[in-house]
C-alpha cells in the first residue's frame, strides 16, 4: 500500500495544478446541484416493524387523512383575564376563521369546541393538514402564525405544537468558534500561519463538498436534520486532523533535508497510509450503522461516511498538489515567539519522550490510576435511560417550549404527548361500538388524565380512541402506561379477535428508543470483532488489538458516564445550558460508538504506527515506545485538542441532540486520546514487552503485509 500511495502523492505533486482544477470543478458542480435540487431535512423517526409504525401503516391505509400534519394552537389570555371575555372571544375565532382559509389545511378545531383550562385561562384547538409535517409549504407555515395576528393584537398569548411552527433558533456561530480555536491549537504546533492554516484549508474544502453532496441528495432521499450537522461535525475535525498527520511528517523530513518533491510522496506513503486506515476505520464504522435496521440512522451514518471519504482523498490529493505550489514556502509566516520555541526545543528530549519515561517508570500503577479513574467517571452508564426529546428540552425563547409549559399548566404534562389507540377487526362493520367497550377501563387506568369516544372509518372496520396521560411524554409513568395498554390489547386479541396498536409520537418514541437500545449491544460486538480484525492487519500483533479494544471501551464508558452525569442526572446543567435534564437521546449511544471507535482507532494507529516503525527497525521494545511516543504525542496532542474543540463547539447550542453529541464525543476524544492511548498503551506496551508484538507463524505468513512503516520503502 505505501508504494501505491508513494506513487499517488508524487503523481497529485506533479499534475498539481490539474489536481487542484479538478477539485474546485467538482466542489462548484455539486455546489450547483444543491442549489438545484436541495431539498428539506426532517426531525421525525421511523421505524419498520414496531407497533407504533405498524398501526401508522395500517391508518395510512384505511383511515385517508390521519396520516397528514397536526398543529396544536394554544391560546392563553392576559394575567387576571380569562377567555370568554367578549374581545378575546371574538379575537380567537377571527385568527382561526383565517386559520381555516390557510393552504394545506383541512380541519380546524371551532373555537367553541376548544378545550379549556378549569381556570378559562388557557384554551387548546388542533389544526389538521393534507400533507406530513416535511411536506407543510412555507407558505402555510407563514400563513399559519400570520392567522394569529387578530388573537395577538387583543392581548392573547398564541404559541404552537406540532412541529410545523418551529421558532427553534440555529446552530449560530459555534462551528466557527471550534474553527478558531483549531487555528490557534495549529498555529502554537507549526509556529507558522501558512502551515497552521493548511489544515484548515483542506477541512473546510471537504466539508464543503461533502455537505453540498449531501445537500443535492436530500432532494430524492429523506435526511435526518441530524445528518448535515453530524457530517459537518465529523468533515472538519477529521479533516484538520488527517492532514495534520501528513504535514507533521513532510514537515519533519524538510528539516532533516530532504527535497520537497521526495518528502511529499514519503509523508503521503507513510503517514498517508495511516490516514487511509484511520479514515476507513471511521467510514465502516459508519456504515455499520446500517447492521442496527433503522432508516434514519443508516441515512445518517452513509452521509457522514461519504464525508470522511471525500476527507480522506482530499489529504492524499489536493493536500501533495497544495504543499508542491508551495514548496519550501510552507514555512513562511513564523510567528517569532513560537518559532523560536521550536527552535530553542530541537534537540531536546520532546514532551512526548518525556511523558512516556513517566508513565512507563511504573507501568502497574499507570494502569491501576487509569483504570479506577474511568471506572469512577463510567458510574453514572449503570443509571442510562434512553428517549427522545420533547419539547420541554427547547429553549424557553422557542414557541414549541412556550406551549409545551401553557399545556402542562393549563392541562397538565400529558397532554403535550397524547396516545393514540388503533382498534381493528377485519370484516368488522362496528368497529366503533366494539371499541367504545373498552373505554371504562381505560378511564379508570392509572396515570390516564381522559379518553375520547371512538372515531370509525367509513368501512367501520377501524377506529381511533385519543388516550391523554397524566404525566409528560418523555416519563416513566407514560412508558408503563403504553406497556400496560400494550399487555392488555394482546389479551383482547386472542380472546376475541381484535387487534389493538398503541401510536402516536410518544408511543413512536418509546419504540425507537427501545430498538436502539436493544440494538447496542449487537453493535458494540459488531465493532468490536471489527476492530480486532483490522488491528491484527495493521500491526501484526495479537495482544496490541486486545488491548487497543480494551482501552476503546473505557473511552465508551467513561464518554457516556458524563453524558448521563449532565444530561440525564442534571449536573452542570447552568453551564451547559441544559433545559430539563431527562433520557439521553435513544440513538446518541450507538452513534458515539460508531464515531468513537474510528476516532480511537485513529490515534491508536498514528501512535502505535509510529512505535511498531521503531521496534521493526530496532527490536529494542521499551527505546521503541519512547522514542514513538517522541515522535507522534505532539501531534497526537494536537490533534485530540483540535477534535475536542470542534466537538465542543457545538456544546453550548439550542438542539437538545447535538449539545449532548458533542459532549459525549468532546470528552471521549480527550479520555481516549490522553488517557487511553498516551498514558495506559505505553504502560501496557512496556509490561508486554517483546510480546506485544508477537505473531503466530502459521498466522504471520496468511496475513497480508500492510507496511505501514514503510520498510520497503527504505529498502
Amino acid at each position: 500500500m505505501t508504494t501505491l500511495l508513494f506513487r499517488l502523492g508524487s503523481w497529485s505533486a506533479r499534475r498539481r495544478w490539474s489536481v487542484l482544477v479538478a477539485w474546485i470543478f467538482v466542489l462548484a458542480l455539486l455546489g450547483a446541484l444543491s442549489a438545484a435540487f436541495a431539498g428539506s431535512t426532517s426531525n421525525s423517526f421511523s421505524i419498520p416493524g414496531t407497533e407504533s409504525q405498524r398501526a401508522i401503516d395500517l391508518l395510512a391505509k384505511t383511515f385517508p387523512g390521519t396520516g397528514g400534519a397536526d398543529a396544536r394552537v394554544v391560546v392563553a389570555a392576559p394575567a387576571g383575564h380569562t377567555l370568554d371575555e367578549p374581545a378575546y372571544l371574538t379575537a380567537a375565532q377571527e385568527s382561526l376563521a383565517e386559520i381555516a382559509k390557510a393552504p394545506q389545511v383541512i380541519q380546524v378545531t371551532p373555537f367553541a369546541q376548544a378545550t379549556v383550562s378549569k381556570n378559562k385561562e388557557i384554551a387548546f384547538v388542533d389544526v389538521k393538514y393534507a400533507v406530513s409535517v416535511d411536506k407543510v409549504s412555507s407558505a402555510a407555515k407563514r400563513a399559519l402564525q400570520a392567522a394569529a395576528q387578530p388573537a395577538v393584537k387583543a392581548g392573547l398569548e398564541v404559541e404552537y405544537s406540532g412541529g410545523v411552527i418551529s421558532t427553534t433558533t440555529a446552530e449560530g456561530n459555534n462551528d466557527l468558534y471550534g474553527v478558531i480555536i483549531a487555528f490557534v491549537v495549529l498555529t502554537i504546533t507549526f509556529g507558522a500561519l501558512v502551515s497552521a492554516g493548511m489544515p484548515l484549508l483542506v477541512a473546510l474544502f471537504g466539508v464543503g463538498i461533502g455537505l453540498a453532496g449531501i445537500s443535492a441528495l436530500s432532494g430524492v432521499v429523506s435526511l435526518s436534520s441530524t445528518a448535515p450537522t453530524l457530517a459537518l461535525m465529523l468533515g472538519l475535525a477529521v479533516g484538520i486532523d488527517y492532514t495534520l498527520f501528513i504535514l507533521s511528517r513532510h514537515r519533519q523530513q524538510l528539516r532533516e533535508g530532504m527535497e520537497v518533491a521526495d518528502s511529499i510522496a514519503l509523508a503521503t506513503a507513510t503517514a498517508g497510509g495511516a490516514v487511509v486506515f484511520a479514515g476507513l476505520t471511521v467510514i465502516i464504522a459508519l456504515c455499520a450503522l446500517s447492521v442496527v435496521g433503522i432508516p434514519f440512522l443508516t441515512v445518517m451514518g452513509l452521509a457522514a461516511a461519504s464525508t470522511i471519504a471525500i476527507t480522506v482523498v482530499l489529504s492524499l490529493t489536493l493536500l501533495p498538489a497544495v504543499l508542491a505550489l508551495l514548496g519550501t514556502r510552507i514555512g513562511k509566516g513564523r510567528i517569532g515567539f513560537l518559532a523560536r520555541r521550536q527552535d530553542r526545543q530541537a534537540g531536546r528530549p520532546t514532551m512526548g519522550e518525556r511523558w512516556s519515561k513517566l508513565v512507563t517508570a511504573k507501568p502497574w500503577l499507570t494502569v491501576a490510576i487509569c483504570i479506577v479513574g474511568i471506572g469512577v467517571i463510567a458510574l453514572p452508564t449503570l443509571d442510562l435511560e434512553l428517549g427522545l426529546p420533547d419539547n420541554s428540552s427547547k429553549p424557553t425563547t422557542t414557541t414549541e417550549r412556550r406551549a409545551y409549559d401553557l399545556l402542562s399548566k393549563g392541562f397538565g404534562a400529558g397532554f403535550n404527548g397524547p396516545l393514540t389507540l388503533v382498534v381493528y377487526k377485519p370484516g368488522s362493520t362496528s368497529i366503533a361500538a366494539i371499541a367504545a367497550q373498552a373505554l371504562p377501563e381505560l378511564r379508570k387506568a392509572t396515570d390516564v388524565a381522559s379518553v375520547t369516544d371512538p372515531v370509525a372509518n367509513k368501512a367501520g372496520d377501524v377506529a381511533i380512541i385519543s388516550v391523554t396521560p397524566d404525566s409528560s411524554p418523555g416519563s416513566e409513568q407514560t412508558r408503563t402506561l403504553v406497556t400496560l395498554i400494550r399487555n392488555a390489547a394482546k389479551q383482547v386479541k386472542q380472546q376475541t379477535g381484535v387487534i389493538a396498536y398503541v401510536t402516536g409520537t410518544t408511543a413512536s418514541n418509546i419504540d425507537i428508543s427501545s430498538k436502539l437500545g436493544s440494538a447496542l449491544p449487537e453493535f458494540i460486538a459488531v465493532i468490536v470483532v471489527l476492530a480486532l480484525l483490522l488491528l491484527l492487519l495493521v500491526f501484526r500483533s495479537i495482544l496490541v488489538p486486545i488491548k487497543a479494544v480494551a482501552g476503546f471501551l473505557l473511552s465508551i464508558a467513561a464518554s457516556f458516564g458524563v453524558t448521563v452525569w449532565v444530561f440525564q442526572e442534571g449536573h452542570l446543567g447552568s453551564l451547559f445550558k441544559v433545559q430539563t435534564a431527562g433520557p439521553i437521546v435513544s440513538f446518541l449511544p450507538v452513534l458515539v460508538v460508531g464515531i468513537l471507535f474510528g476516532l480511537a482507532m485513529d490515534y491508536e494507529v498514528f501512535l502505535v504506527s509510529r512505535i511498531r516503525e521503531d521496534y521493526v527497525h530496532h527490536r529494542d521494545p521499551a527505546a521503541a515506545i519512547t522514542r514513538g511516543m517522541a515522535a507522534s504525542a505532539r501531534v497526537v496532542t494536537a490533534a485530540a485538542l483540535i477534535m475536542f474543540s470542534v466537538f465542543g463547539s457545538f456544546i453550548f447550542g439550542d438542539d437538545a441532540v447535538t449539545k449532548s453529541l458533542g459532549l459525549a464525543l468532546a470528552f471521549g476524544v480527550l479520555v481516549d486520546a490522553f488517557v487511553v492511548r498516551m498514558t495506559l498503551v505505553p504502560a501496557i506496551l512496556k509490561l508486554l514487552g517483546h510480546r506485544a508484538w508477537a505473531l503466530p507463524g502459521w498466522l504471520d505468513r496468511r496475513l497480508p503485509d500492510l507496511d505501514l512503516e514503510g520498510s520497503k520503502l527504505t529498502r
